[in-house]
């Protein structure tokens, strides 16, 4: 039979036509299917830019409430509880809605953008305790300056939040996590130190500050370091925190007592810390102690952790220490301190903090009571440096606290401070 006969009786079966067309959509179908998604991805590749935040970023929370102010058609929320406390001593409570995990789209500057907020119900960060979860953003075109904007715009808005303000930092695991909420900044003038202490202080902090490249060309480390001793109740941490508002830093707290805490750790912990921030560590006399004690009195003042002593030598000068850092160190005892933590390079300056001097005092009463004569604040002052007697400035604050607007009071029971 001829091949064109055969061909022609296939042509004229029902069953092959059938089975053929059957075929052909199908193929069809797939191709299209194929096709379209090819297409998808190439679209995608070539005229679409997406970022994904982690929770574990720094910029994470940030992000979410600046979507919650420009994505305020969005129906899926979750809330955020903050307290807020004024200067009336009132605290009020505020809720913010963050956009919930899912899908929310908003428009920014003429573009749409889709924002897919995920959570990991298998997956735990290990060191907040909460879910691990991400935030992308999807937008039309190659632009990644609008990114950029909108990163720095949720910054901006983060800072405003925390303007006029001190924030404070713990160590939580390997991270710094702000600890409570962001205080009210306290005045430089408020702390009363030995005169002229003060501003000896800020301008050391403030020239070191503003010459990075002093230290650079000198080939000199860029950190500072300092060291405030003297009794407790003096007014070491409280001009600590005074200083971090009056430079606008916040303050990072290091217990070096922590269990737990080991040398690797803090060596991370210092080369992480927050930007424009303090590292405070309070008390170290508390958790290492001079080398020259008996071993019964190193016992009785050792720390809690693996932290060693050559540990904490090296992460505040060593090969790998980081720069750009001011320490503030703070002890009541510095004799029960090892000479090499404090000799020059980890404490370029040390600062006695003492007991209340004839200035103090006076300044103390003229700032509690600012409508009595200065002749008033003088004589409660030499009034007190006669009893002979040590006093702290807690003490004296504590006192005018109990007789806030009666100084005669204060003045005719001197005495009594002390009881």
């Amino acid at each position: 039979m001829p091949l064109s006969d055969f061909l022609a009786g296939l042509k004229d079966n029902p069953y092959f036509g059938a089975g053929f067309g059957l075929v052909g959509v199908g193929a069809g179908l797939a191709v299209l299917r194929k096709g379209s998604q090819f297409g998808m991805v190439a679209f995608r590749r070539h005229c679409m830019i997406t970022l994904e935040i982690p929770s574990k970023d720094k910029s994470y929370h940030w992000l979410l409430q600046w979507i919650t102010q420009n994505a305020q058609r969005t129906q899926h929320l979750s809330v955020d509880t903050t307290f807020q406390q004024h200067d009336s001593g009132k605290i009020s409570t505020r809720f913010d809605f963050v956009p919930s995990p899912g899908t929310h789209f908003f428009w920014y500057k003429n573009n749409w953008i889709r924002i897919e907020r995920t959570r990991e119900k298998q997956m735990v960060d290990l060191h907040h305790g909460t879910p691990w979860e991400t935030v992308q953003l999807t937008a039309l075109g190659r632009n990644r300056e609008m990114f950029f904007e909108i990163l720095n715009e949720a910054r901006e808005l983060a800072l405003q939040r925390t303007e006029g303000k001190t924030v404070m930092y713990t160590a939580m695991g390997p991270e710094w996590r702000q600890f409570g909420y962001p205080r009210k900044r306290r005045p430089l003038s408020s702390v009363i130190l030995h005169e002229g202490q003060a501003d000896r202080i800020l301008q050391d902090v403030r020239e070191f500050i503003s010459n990075p490249k002093w230290y650079t060309d000198r080939g000199i480390p860029y950190r500072r370091g300092y060291l405030l001793y003297g009794p407790p109740g003096c007014g070491k941490s409280s001009f600590i925190t005074a200083l971090a508002g009056e430079l606008q830093y916040s303050i990072c707290l290091m217990n070096l007592s922590e269990r737990g805490l080991s040398d690797d750790r803090l060596n991370h912990l210092l080369s992480v810390a927050p930007q424009q921030s303090i590292i405070l560590l309070e008390d170290i006399d508390a958790a290492f102690v001079s080398r020259e004690l008996t071993p019964q009195e190193k016992v009785a003042y050792q720390g809690m952790g693996r932290l060693t002593f050559s540990g904490l030598l090296n992460a505040l000068d060593g090969v790998a220490s980081t720069e750009a850092r001011i320490v503030f160190m703070t002890t009541n005892f510095i004799d029960r301190l090892d000479p090499a933590l404090i000799r020059p390079g980890r404490v370029d300056m040390k600062e006695y903090i003492g007991h209340a001097s004839e200035h103090q005092l006076t300044e103390m009463f003229r700032r509690f009571y600012p409508d009595q004569p200065e002749a008033r604040s003088q004589e409660f002052a030499s009034k007190v440096v006669a009893q002979g007697k040590d006093i702290s400035i807690a003490l004296v604050q504590g006192f005018f606290m109990l007789n806030k607007s009666d100084p005669d009071a204060v003045i005719e029971n001197i005495d009594k401070m002390w009881t």
